[in-house]
């Protein structure tokens, strides 16, 4: 291609910075240093704060198959498994499984290798934009505050959000492969965009709409479209818009497969709402709030949860109305200005947002900050851009072009410190999430659970009550409100819950947990044929629900099959190793004639309950030589 330049119009902000640093290359070094070693800095105490009690779980802390760490049967199942959390992202699953190997259940190191690629995404935020625009100050300002926004630290420390940061890795890498593709458009290049993207793809479905914001980035700062910036550097001939459209065609096909993946893979998973609880209009009554809502938060980050609950039916006409004129008028601004960047950062921010902005409702949530943790890349744009030309028109230096800089990174630092503090608990987590938002259920479950953990199951309780009064159709709620009553020996009260809770939800994994646990409930009541068939439909939705093969075990003790009994037990004990196994495992072992083995298992069971009573005194039973 022929090549064109133009002439670099630098403001005296860019004039000063030459006198600062020899060279263009010495100064995005150090400027790449100062956003690693800030974000570290302030992100540090990250590294203290524990998994906690809401994905976490599934993703880590109680996920069989990552267990073993980084091996073939691993990379196998992340590759095939698509109904675990709802998503096929292999490369998320993969992470995972890497960390286990690393640091174990450490989760010290799992947050630390997040707030990594989180600073190296300032990075490549910082070295995109000042690589094709040219601007090193609006460049460097934009990565910085996306490396310190509060609304970011969702996605940092919490340890199941690790797909979020991975995929914004490959979504901006991607576009650094493809802004080194459009000055010389060839298949070598092409196939590493290709390659980047799928990437980003397999670590979190999100990155469907990248396709579409290179064609935005096609018309600024890439120059490819329309009339040229000549604020832009551009090497490269404007190909036709057939063109840039087809060459997207490859890009849109692998958008289009991981779209259809996930509707079926959240179908399975039972985590897409549709229907009568939130019909269309809902949903984009919901969706318009939700976008002013996000522009709030990122202007004025406060009262941040990692739920905010879906309002239904419940926005007020005023909310939707200023909401829609402020979205309109933002809209037709931008437009009327001819303004690239403002053009384009808006459309950015709104496109990106579009798969998770709610009108195909997948969860509870009304919004989430993690959502907008590459869309807010445009918004940050157009604030930054249109205060440097602000700046530029006033002819001012580089102090009044520095103290309000300094000023908002300063303030956005210490909320984010400050939030980051939140995530140092389940409990402080749940009750903060608790305090800035109303009618949260899916806050009281986690806070109920957060109160199981620390061995407050009364006060637990109130929560999961008032979850289950705030959504009479949460199965969450239900399902440990009848664990509560099946401690307390209420079983009857149990097994109506249960059966309520399968109805409720077409979620295998919580339909596995209820039919295992009504199975434990009949059990105790006698109906021991009712709790083996119970069982068994547990197995077929989850073969891992080690409860459901516990179950399975006592059973197949009790009606004298000890062969099958020690198979199940060790089953329900490799799945989860937990004292009660372990006890039951032994018994049904010494039942068997293995005494050596059975005190194997009794001193596993004491190992993690050393208090176990019954295990104590089965293991004080066993003959002398055994033990």
């Amino acid at each position: 291609m022929a090549t064109s330049a133009t002439k670099l119009k630098k403001s005296s902000a860019e004039q000063a910075d030459e006198s600062l640093f020899s060279s263009p290359q010495k100064r995005n070094v150090v400027a790449c240093l100062l956003l690693v070693t800030a974000t570290l800095l302030l992100y540090n105490a990250v590294n203290r704060n524990p998994f906690i009690n809401c994905d976490d779980d599934r993703y880590i802390t109680e996920n069989p198959y990552i267990h073993s760490g980084l091996n073939w049967a691993t990379v196998k199942w992340a590759l095939t498994s698509s109904g675990q959390a709802g998503f096929w992202h292999p490369l998320t699953w993969l992470s995972h499984a890497l960390d286990i190997s690393l640091f174990g259940f450490n989760p010290a190191g799992h947050h630390f290798v997040s707030l990594l690629f989180h600073c190296f995404n300032a990075v490549l935020v910082f070295l995109l934009l000042a690589r094709v625009t040219k601007r090193f100050w609006p460049s460097f300002i934009v990565a910085a505050v996306f490396a310190v926004h509060p609304l970011n630290v969702e996605s940092v420390a919490w340890a199941a959000e690790r797909k979020n940061v991975l995929s914004g890795f490959f979504f901006l890498a991607t576009i650094g492969a493809y802004g080194w593709y459009a000055p010389k458009a060839d298949w070598k290049r092409y196939s590493a965009v290709v390659g980047l993207f799928a990437c980003a793809l397999a670590s979190k479905p999100m990155a469907v709409t990248l396709p579409f914001a290179l064609l935005l980035l096609d018309y600024w700062p890439l120059n490819r479209i329309g009339k040229r910036d000549s604020s832009v550097e551009t090497n490269s001939e404007q190909p036709s818009a057939t063109w840039l459209v087809a060459e997207k065609l490859p890009l849109l096909a692998m958008s289009a497969a991981a779209s259809v993946i996930t509707v079926i893979a959240q179908k399975a998973a039972g985590a897409t709402r549709s229907g009568p609880d939130f019909s269309f209009a809902i949903r984009l009554e919901n969706a318009i709030v939700s976008y002013a809502t996000y522009v709030w938060k990122l202007s004025y980050p406060t009262h941040l949860a990692p739920v905010y609950p879906h309002p239904g039916d419940t926005l007020a006409a005023w909310q939707i109305g200023i909401s829609s004129v402020f979205l309109l008028a933002v809209t037709a601004t931008v437009l009327v200005s001819r303004r690239s960047y403002l053009i384009i950062g808006w459309f950015w921010f709104l496109g990106n947002l579009f798969p998770t902005i709610g009108l195909i409702q997948v969860g509870d949530q009304a919004m989430a900050d993690r959502f907008a943790y590459i869309p807010q890349l445009g918004f940050l744009v157009m604030i930054v851009w249109g205060g440097a030309e602000i700046m530029d028109s006033l002819k001012a230096g580089i102090i009044w072009r520095a103290v309000p800089a300094g000023v908002t990174l300063v303030a956005l630092s210490l909320v984010t410190y400050h939030q980051i503090g939140y995530w140092h608990s389940n409990y402080d987590l749940w009750t903060h999430a608790l305090s800035v938002t109303r009618n949260n259920f899916v806050a009281e479950d986690n806070m109920g659970g957060a109160l199981i953990l620390l061995g407050n199951e009364d006060e637990a309780h109130l929560h999961f009550a008032a979850a289950s009064s705030i959504n009479p159709k949460d199965p969450m709620s239900r399902v440990n409100l009848a664990a509560y009553d099946q401690t307390h020996n209420r079983l009857t009260d149990a097994v109506a819950e249960y059966k309520t809770v399968i109805q409720l939800t077409s979620e295998p994994h919580m339909q596995a947990q209820a039919y295992a646990n009504l199975g434990a409930a009949e059990h105790r009541l006698g109906a021991s044929d009712q709790a083996r068939s119970d069982f068994e439909k547990s197995l077929r939705l989850n073969p891992d629900q080690f409860n459901a093969w516990l179950g399975k075990g006592l059973i197949a003790d009790e009606q004298g099959r000890p062969a099958e009994a020690i198979a199940y037990l060790t089953r329900s004990v490799e799945l989860r190793p937990t004292a009660e196994g372990y006890f039951y495992l032994g018994q049904s072992l010494a039942h068997a004639g293995r005494s050596p083995e059975a005190r194997i298992a009794y001193q596993q069971a004491l190992q993690i309950s050393p208090e176990f009573a019954e295990a104590q005194k089965a293991f004080a039973a066993l003959p002398s030589g055994n033990r």
